[in-house]
């Protein structure tokens, strides 16, 4: 059986050898082998860029409710850019109409055509196409209301326009069609062509040789949920901002790996908010910054597994209270478990609500050891013992009670305050969320003065031996690790202030300990 120390090196073995395969697997991405005979000028078995020809190209984008077409007669163009220069970035924002079969919760498509300039797309037989669904389904987000009195400016509106909006999904639009040409002169191997590129490649013959024309891409991570718009029975146009810049092979390969990581996440069972945060990592950062974002993430992890394994292995040869705060170990159970269910309730990333979930099974594990508590079952009805505490452990609590009356005197009425005085002046979408928000910032503003009892024993027995310090660092580690994330993925503004909270509770441990 291994011991502890060894498990812990196995881990941190199998942590490095994964980060190692993680930056093999990505340089083989971003890096291409060009074909070899094309350094000697040679031809055969290699693949040339018929951008290299330098074609006089145009840009069409019409719509269709159809997934396909086979005549001009079915599509609206929606925008033609003539003269089309790959390498000019630009942004345009064009009004879409809208057919009625899309306003009755139907599908709207683009169709992006590259073709040569002045020939109709369906006549040139070296264009390039690539089509992308303008519409996507959601089930719209629950309207606020303000609970004493009901009064919600959109409420009746939205009620009337899409009467089942709150139980089923409904058509929603993508209000963004981000496109990018891969525009270097690259001479692909064609006994080697990545996979991931060759779906979107079209090979002509020319010649003797064999050219691989323009590779059109739309960018699919840049759709956004907070960029999606309730489409409307009422609504005939919309707006829609095409943008298009170039894009380098390699950005190009692995833009189409992180698409494919996120459609795989949505048929495991995420759902399109759970997508979107995964898509913001990607889309609000730039490639230097996405890659620290990779290991601090792959740190985090590790440390969050370090902690959880030396918190439980503390609690578990755990047989005397002494020097602990039972009040503060109740505090961080229902704090978390608060907490939990308030990023429940937001439908929050399930990155940050997996690890909350886990932290609010370990912290009712440690509850129940605080309190020596055992279950017995008399057939479905449970019976609850509790343990008697010895001499030192009642002065622990005498200590722990003395330090609660204190901080009771200030914080019931700051909480029951901020609970009224949301009530009064926010919407919630109901009675439970506001009893869930209401709680939770109680929890995030005054969280931390629960755990002044630790704090205050600590100072009373004038030792801090008694405490869990492996996992106490490893949390250190994470904490500073959150104060990353918190720009970085989508939470709740008051769950991004705690994370600058739990710095300074930090610090006043390892004050008291030096």
């Amino acid at each position: 059986m291994l011991s502890r120390s060894s498990f812990t090196s196995l881990v941190v073995g199998v942590f490095a050898v994964y980060v190692a395969h993680t930056c093999w697997v990505m340089y083989g991405i971003v890096y291409t082998r060009p074909c070899p005979a094309a350094a000697d000028g040679a031809a055969g078995g290699c693949v040339w860029p018929y951008l290299a020809r330098r074609p006089k190209l145009q840009l069409s984008v019409y719509t269709t409710t159809r997934s396909s077409i086979g005549s001009e007669s079915k599509i609206d163009l929606v925008l033609n850019v003539e003269d089309f220069d790959i390498e000019s970035k630009f942004e345009r924002t064009v009004n879409v109409s809208v057919p009625k079969k899309t306003r009755n919760n139907g599908t709207l498509y683009a169709f992006v055509f590259l073709h040569h300039a002045g020939i109709l797309p369906w006549h040139d037989g070296k264009q390039v196409h690539i089509v992308s669904p303008l519409t996507t389904y959601m089930i719209p987000k629950p309207e606020e209301i303000n609970l004493l009195t009901g009064e919600s400016a959109t409420q009746q509106i939205e009620a009337e326009k899409q009467p089942n909006a709150l139980d089923e999904p409904v058509s929603h639009w993508r209000s963004r069609l981000t496109l990018n040409v891969m525009v270097e002169d690259f001479v692909f191997d064609g006994s080697s062509l990545p996979a991931d590129v060759h779906r979107y490649m079209k090979m002509v013959q020319l010649g003797k040789t064999v050219h691989y024309l323009p590779i059109l891409f739309i960018d699919q991570l840049s759709n956004r949920v907070k960029d999606l718009m309730v489409i409307n029975r009422s609504t005939t146009e919309l707006p829609l901002t095409v943008s298009y810049d170039k894009i380098s092979l390699g950005k190009l390969r692995f833009w189409i790996h992180m698409q494919d990581a996120v459609y795989s996440l949505q048929q495991f069972g995420f759902s399109e908010k759970d997508a979107d945060e995964v898509k913001g990592i990607f889309v609000d950062t730039n490639l230097y910054f996405l890659a620290l974002t990779f290991f601090v993430a792959a740190f985090h992890l590790l440390f969050d597994f370090l902690a959880f394994k030396n918190d439980i292995s503390f609690w578990k040869k755990k047989r005397s209270m002494i020097g602990m705060s039972t009040k503060a170990v109740l505090w961080r159970c229902f704090s978390t478990v608060v907490i939990f269910l308030f990023l429940l309730d937001e439908q929050t990333s399930l990155l940050v609500l997996i690890p909350a979930g886990i932290g609010a099974v370990i912290e009712l594990w440690k509850v129940k050891k605080a309190l020596k508590m055992t279950i017995r079952w008399q057939g479905l009805r449970p019976k609850f013992q509790f343990g008697a505490y010895n001499d030192s452990e009642k002065k622990t609590e005498e200590y722990d009670a003395q330090a609660m009356k204190y901080l009771s005197y200030l914080l019931y009425p700051l909480c029951i305050g901020g609970a009224a005085y949301s009530l009064l002046n926010v919407k919630y979408k109901s009675w439970y969320s506001w009893l869930i928000n209401s709680f939770v910032n109680g929890v995030y503003a005054f969280g931390f003065l629960f755990m002044l009892p630790q704090l205050f024993v600590n100072y009373k027995m004038k030792s801090v031996a008694h405490l869990p310090w492996k996992a106490f660092t490893y949390k250190a580690f994470n904490t500073f690790i959150d104060d990353i994330f918190a720009f970085i993925i989508t939470m709740p503004t008051s769950h991004r202030l705690a994370c600058f909270r739990d710095d300074v509770v930090f610090l006043v441990y390892l004050y008291q300990r030096w």
